[in-house]
């Protein structure tokens, strides 16, 4: 999996970086969680702290490009962002007796 950062802007007022991004990858596409984790390791940060905003793939091709959010505190994200974007692409639990 190749990983290019192509923009990369702060926004102090919401204590973020706005991160745009392209992946070259082989075989299927890469899970929402596998991506927040390149991210969070390329951004020196804890995965809590990403929200994966879009991601957009092009059929029969091997890239895809999109945009993140890192925040500089989990607290600051828990205020800012919507809670569908937050809980996107996290496994569910598996009940327990089932």
């Amino acid at each position: 999996m190749e990983f290019e950062v192509t923009r990369d802007t702060r926004n102090e007022l919401l204590g973020r970086r706005e991160v745009d991004f392209s992946l070259q990858f082989d075989g299927p596409t890469p899970s929402r969680m596998q991506i927040v984790g390149k991210i969070a390791a390329l951004m020196n940060v804890q995965e809590k702290q990403v929200v994966l905003d879009s991601l957009k793939t092009c059929f029969g091709m091997t890239a895809c490009t999109g945009s993140a959010r890192v925040y500089d505190s989990e607290e600051r994200r828990n205020k800012t962002e919507r809670s569908f974007l937050i809980n996107r692409g996290v496994p569910k639990p598996k009940e327990e007796g089932a």
